[in-house]
């Protein structure tokens, strides 16, 4: 009962090409589903399906021999642990829902739509399960700026230049339906992909991503990249782009714009005007909007990714960019 309700859910906030607010996986994952529910059911996570194919998505697209990416993981007995050492694509995908369920279990997962405690586990599915008890104990759970002070220390240690995939969450999550499915608004993705960078600095993954070779003002940058992650801007329903004013030109020019005096809804996107000259010079992404209040995530507050909050009707807001739901 519980599979049937999520997927009417996502039948209903996903589904139809008006409103592909996610990035759908690929044929090649798809083919794999009833694999993936036979180990799903088998190891007591069935209502997880989406999330392993998402998890599947990142590591291979479902191409491959090891399609989950689990040889060097615990459960994995058969095969050597190194990179794709597995060699039976439903072995991999038996070992790779252990793994996750290990991890959802580490990080006291609650439900598939238990966003705060899934993007633990899922930087602890890349980085291994250690760093779940370390985040918990230190920090109380996960964040961006915590999952980059682990790998750090983690490439120290072994002596490597990096370790792991520390936008791990926000990779995956890009194609995980759920997370925006049962929270208010169309636009929950973005939202959910832009929590997990909180406590960016410098914000070098988002202008090196749109192109930049050395830091910019980068406020844009990040939204856009938040936007990508979730399969907006190939779907058309936010642009590309570096700069405010282009930002609020082209939802203009589509019909989707709205005044400061507008209450906005969950992923609309925010232009602030703080010179009051009449043109906009920061942009955001609204997290939600409840008694009055504007919370926001925006990059590029202070050089970090970082919340806040307005007054709806803030002098300092110019205005909102309206995603086509």
């Amino acid at each position: 009962m519980i599979v049937v309700l999520f997927g009417a859910a996502v039948a209903m906030f996903g589904g139809g090409s008006d409103s592909n607010s996610y990035t759908p996986v690929s044929a090649e994952v798809e083919a794999y589903e009833p694999i993936i529910q036979k180990y799903a059911k088998e190891y007591g996570i069935p209502e997880y399906v989406e999330l392993i194919k998402a998890v599947m998505m990142q590591e291979s697209g479902g191409r491959g021999l090891d399609p989950m990416q689990a040889a060097e993981g615990s459960f994995n007995t058969r095969y050597p642990h190194e990179p794709n050492g597995i060699k039976d694509p439903e072995y991999s995908i038996q070992c790779g829902v252990q793994e996750l369920k290990a991890a959802l279990t580490s990080a006291e997962v609650e439900s598939p739509i238990d966003m705060e405690h899934i993007k633990l586990a899922l930087q602890g599915y890349n980085f291994g399960n250690g760093y779940i008890s370390w985040a918990k104990t230190k920090y109380g759970g996960y964040s961006y700026a915590n999952a980059v002070e682990f790998s750090t220390q983690q490439a120290q240690r072994l002596g490597w230049d990096s370790y792991g995939d520390t936008q791990y969450p926000a990779h995956v999550l890009r194609y995980y339906p759920y997370g925006r499915a049962f929270t208010a608004g169309g636009n929950q993705a973005i939202v959910e992909v832009a929590l997990t960078q909180l406590g960016n600095q410098g914000g070098q993954p988002y202008w090196s991503w749109y192109g930049f070779n050395s830091r910019v003002e980068w406020c844009a940058c990040f939204v856009s990249w938040c936007a990508d992650q979730c399969g907006y801007i190939e779907s058309g329903l936010v642009p590309k782009f570096a700069g405010c004013v282009d930002g609020a030109n082209w939802f203009k020019s589509n019909g989707k714009w709205q005044d400061r005096t507008y209450e906005p809804k969950v992923g609309d996107i925010i232009f602030f005007d703080w010179e009051g000259d009449g043109t906009t010079d920061h942009v955001g992404i609204v997290e939600k909007c409840e008694n009055g209040t504007v919370y926001t995530v925006e990059g590029n507050s202070g050089d970090a990714c970082k919340q806040r909050q307005y007054a709806v009707g803030s002098s300092n807001i110019y205005g909102y960019g309206i995603p086509a739901y």
